[in-house]
């Protein structure tokens, strides 16, 4: 809510007016105007920020996955960064990526329809002239792709988009399968141009030289796994016999755990005096009944209250009732 100005402090304003000392341009502006964000109704945000929050984690992953994968491919030091993760609509991607570059088509089952990966024409330059011998250092001039390039960076895609597998295991078991490679993106037209798409940037460093690699997701790709997009749900264990497994192997580890068990008899209270004047064959009268339950301590924490007494040659205790700490600590 905007603050509201005294009846003096509109006095000073009116009066910096008539002076001269404050033009209308510097007066205060309410802020509230400036929140105000527009929403195109005709393109609605599809991707919530969960789905953002999940692409950017899967694929940052992926970006480690792929800057490994590089440097042993062009046996030099790569490295791959996540940029951004966005929703803009299939023709702004298309208009984006520049003409010619390498895009790359593929299918990722169980997500349905098509995906996009493209790869910057820096990057595929760089790449080639070092596996081709050269140092990845020169200036390239933008021209067409030959079918030697397109074949030699099918291969470097092939490893890339294979690496997928790997950064998306955590939400689904998927399986990439390159269907073809366009060099003019407008040529491409396996959306509609308003589609909804997720658009994840790369940065790729090879010595000191930058270039991107831009995954396109539609959103009808996801469309019917976005329960999966749920972190809550990554870790769960789909196969009943291997959680069964986890929870015995988890037991077991527990039971070699050693904690402190005490048993409390009772309490009395007597002076310092009395404490120091304490010598062996001396009795003490505790508070409790000889009947009365006793304490049962784990850990310096009540755990349950048991009944005293022997066990053939040895003393033990016997568990009477347990203490509900969750139902003391919120009740």
């Amino acid at each position: 809510m905007p603050e509201v100005l005294s009846q003096n402090e509109i006095d000073s304003l009116l009066a910096a007016l008539s002076s001269g000392e404050l033009t209308p341009e510097e007066m205060p502006k309410d802020e509230d105007k400036q929140r105000v964000k527009p929403y195109d109704f005709r393109n609605p945000q599809k991707f919530s920020k969960d789905h953002i929050r999940t692409l950017e984690l899967i694929h940052d992953n992926y970006a480690r996955i792929i800057s490994n994968y590089l440097t042993a491919q062009l046996r030099s030091n790569v490295k791959v960064n996540i940029e951004s993760v966005q929703q803009i609509t299939y023709e702004e991607f298309i208009h984006s990526i520049p003409n010619p570059t390498i895009l790359t088509v593929f299918k990722m089952p169980p997500l349905s329809g098509s995906i996009l990966f493209e790869t910057n024409p820096q990057f595929v330059y760089e790449s080639i002239d070092i596996l081709m011998g050269g140092s990845g250092h020169g200036r390239y001039k933008t021209r067409e792709f030959t079918d030697i390039d397109k074949n030699i960076i099918r291969h470097i895609n092939d490893g890339l988009i294979s690496n997928l597998k790997l950064a998306w295991e955590d939400i689904l078991q998927v399986h990439p399968e390159i269907e073809g490679i366009e060099t003019n993106p407008a040529l491409n037209q396996t959306l509609a141009p308003n589609e909804p798409v997720a658009l994840i940037t790369f940065s790729v460093e090879i010595g000191k030289i930058s270039s991107f690699i831009n995954i396109c997701i539609p959103y009808l790709s996801i469309e019917k796994v976005l329960e999966n997009f749920v972190v809550k749900y990554w870790f769960q264990e789909s196969d009943e016999n291997s959680l069964k497994d986890s929870k015995m192997k988890l037991r077991d580890r527990l039971n070699i755990v050693t904690t402190e068990l005490i048993t409390v008899l009772g309490t009395t209270k007597i002076t310092v005096s009395d404490f120091l004047k304490l010598a062996e064959e001396d009795v003490l009268v505790l508070r409790e009944a000889t009947d009365s339950p006793a304490k049962v301590m784990v850990e310096d924490e009540l755990y349950c209250y048991g009944k005293p007494g022997l066990m053939g040659k040895k003393v033990g205790v016997q568990v009477l009732d347990m203490i509900d700490k969750d139902v003391e600590k919120y009740e």
